[in-house]
């Protein structure tokens, strides 16, 4: 168990990425307020230069010696910080004898990270801004989890730095979106002694199954390529006192809660701490109610004070927002001129790395170089199955005919596509296949442009990619919030580590198999159209397949800085590959192929 905890912890460190290092925090005490046997200090401190954190510091008031200290991570409340549920559970640890600081998250309360000049917020609320900026991450070899981490990690640094905190007693405790915080907090940092995780632990599988992939703050890709479910995070706390919070009517799948428990209780039993771990279920929903925070508190006293009295909550007076906050302005990104946001602090990265990117296209030959995109892409090194062509008749608009076939591959997504012949077959003069990103019947009413085709004795395919055309994902399926019509479809993959960009290469290269297959076809120079999210993955396939001859990208972004440059893009997330910058950029693929060979059109420059 020792090394499975072992080898858990160090796929989770190489999948969170270098974080920044450590500068001065800067913190300043902006207010105090005067409670019943507390105060609360409004404190601003910078996780790394100019990047200023939002937090409220409750202390006890007539304490003995050094205390414990808790960290409170927020769930996705816009309140955060002044949510009540939350002030009250500050509140009862305070009065308890514990020294609280509780931490706005990036996207709420005075962190929002888009905003107008005024401070106004640009998107709906959180999850959606998490899941904006968390795109842009991706592509520089971050995540919004990281974000977060490395605010928790400062803030830690400063509770540690507070006359009143005994360092060696420090706990941990959040709810929803600061349970997930919780979770990878405990699974990162040793200091975290005691840890409590509300609404959140579950099986991912289950959540995928249930509600679908939740915001960007949720996960960190590619951790279901490494076998890393939400058990996996707390083994990494074993066997440190882990209390689990739970609902039975949560959103968050109760029985995979049950299921995780039942492992947690295995993992505690072989290291020998049984009484260490513990789940308390309460007959309500999503939240952190009274009966949590008082399971919460009563925990904490048991391993900080020695202590199991039950902790009962009395009628608690809380604040109101604009009482907690801690800037002049309500928002840090209009009271601190110089104020780097997330996305500026990815379009820094992304500058660093261009020299990366210089020395590793230097450093390598074109097959390394050509290795290293197959690898970004998820891509298997080598297909071996065949394609198996199903023919399904054939169909008119009225003016062309076009027969009709599903391409299939062993293993893969089935691909309908459209054929229209020129009257005579034997003098084909090339092939032209287009993908659009709405699907080929889009293409199907291009009469004109396909006759054109047709008269040049061009063989016309209409194919769909994976998630387009006749196998695009139900709209109920994908939330708006997340400005992405298939976001179900690339979470999943990105879980898996398969990212859905590398899976349309694969599309790509099963219809470029297929016209091998068929005689009039297998020599013939082959033209690709491809539109929108479809562009990324032609262009790809371009580079391992030397029969493709010409390229005509439209409505396609160029590079990934354009992403990084609009991070409130819809679909962003059908072009992101992880740490992709790190290793190359789309001009670097147009270059591979041959600059003659790519015409964009109507691009997103």
């Amino acid at each position: 168990m020792r090394e499975y905890r072992k080898s858990r912890k160090e796929r989770f460190l190489n999948l969170l990425g270098h974080l920044p290092s450590k500068t001065p925090l800067h913190a300043e005490v902006t207010g105090q307020i005067k409670c019943d046997g507390y105060h609360i200090e409004k404190v601003i401190y910078q996780s790394f230069p100019h990047h200023h954190v939002t937090v409220n510091l409750y202390v006890p008031d007539n304490t003995r010696g050094k205390v414990p200290g808790v960290l409170f991570f927020c769930g996705h409340e816009m309140t955060s910080k002044a949510t009540q549920s939350y002030q009250k559970t500050a509140i009862l640890f305070a009065t308890h004898g514990f020294v609280v600081l509780v931490i706005d998250p990036i996207s709420q309360s005075e962190r929002i990270q888009l905003t107008d000049k005024q401070g106004n917020n640009l998107t709906r609320g959180a999850t959606t801004e998490h899941t904006m900026l968390n795109a842009g991450s991706n592509l520089v070899g971050t995540s919004v989890v990281a974000y977060q981490l490395w605010d928790n990690e400062r803030g830690l640094d400063y509770l540690l730095s507070r006359p009143e905190v005994d360092t060696t007693r420090i706990g941990v405790v959040g709810n929803s979106g600061g349970g997930t915080q919780t979770t990878y907090f405990m699974s990162f940092e040793p200091q975290a002694k005691v840890a409590a995780p509300c609404s959140f632990v579950t099986r991912r599988a289950n959540v995928f199954q249930t509600i679908g992939p939740q915001d960007g703050c949720w996960w960190i890709p590619f951790e279901g390529r490494e076998r890393l479910d939400i058990g996996d995070f707390l083994i990494m706390h074993a066997p440190k006192p882990l209390l689990i919070l739970s609902a039975r009517y949560d959103f968050f799948d109760y029985v995979g809660t049950k299921e995780t428990y039942d492992k947690m209780k295995q993992v505690y039993q072989v290291l020998d701490a049984p009484e260490k771990v513990k789940k308390f279920t309460w007959s309500d929903g999503h939240g952190i109610s009274k009966p949590k925070r008082e399971a919460a508190v009563t925990w904490f006293r048991r391993w900080f004070y020695n202590d199991t009295t039950e902790v009962s909550e009395e009628n608690l007076n809380t604040l109101t927002p604009q009482e907690l906050q801690c800037t002049k302005s309500g928002q840090v990104n209009t009271s601190f001129p110089d104020e780097v946001d997330v996305q500026d602090h990815n379009l820094l990265i992304a500058d660093s790395l261009k020299k990366v990117r210089k020395s590793f296209k230097k450093q390598s030959t074109n097959a390394q170089f050509i290795a290293q995109i197959r690898k970004t892409l998820g891509l298997p090194q080598k297909e071996t199955t065949e394609v198996n062509p199903e023919w399904h008749g054939e169909v008119s608009n009225g003016t062309v005919t076009f027969k009709k076939v599903i391409i299939r591959r062993k293993g893969q997504v089935p691909l309908p596509a459209l054929i229209a012949y020129p009257t005579d077959k034997t003098s084909i003069n090339q092939v032209v296949v287009w993908f659009n990103e709405k699907g080929k019947s889009v293409i199907t009413d291009s009469t004109d442009l396909i006759k054109k085709y047709l008269k040049s004795d061009d063989v016309v395919i209409l194919a769909d990619m994976r998630g387009m055309g006749e196998t695009e994902d139900p709209k109920e399926y994908n939330a708006s919030k997340y400005f992405d019509h298939e976001y179900r479809n690339v979470m999943i993959s990105l879980h898996i580590g398969r990212p859905l960009l590398g899976q349309r290469v694969e599309d790509v290269m099963t219809v470029m198999d297929f016209v091998r297959i068929q005689y009039p076809l297998k020599d013939k120079a082959v033209e690709i159209n491809a539109t929108g999210t479809a562009a990324p993955a032609v262009l790809h396939a371009a580079v391992f397949d030397h029969q493709i001859s010409k390229l005509y990208l439209s409505h396609a972004i160029t590079s990934y800085r354009y992403i990084l440059e609009h991070p409130m893009m819809m679909d962003a997330y059908s072009y992101v590959l992880p740490n992709v910058l790190r290793y190359y950029d789309l001009p670097d693929l147009v270059q591979l192929v041959g600059r003659d060979k790519v015409v964009y059109q109507n691009a997103k420059r």
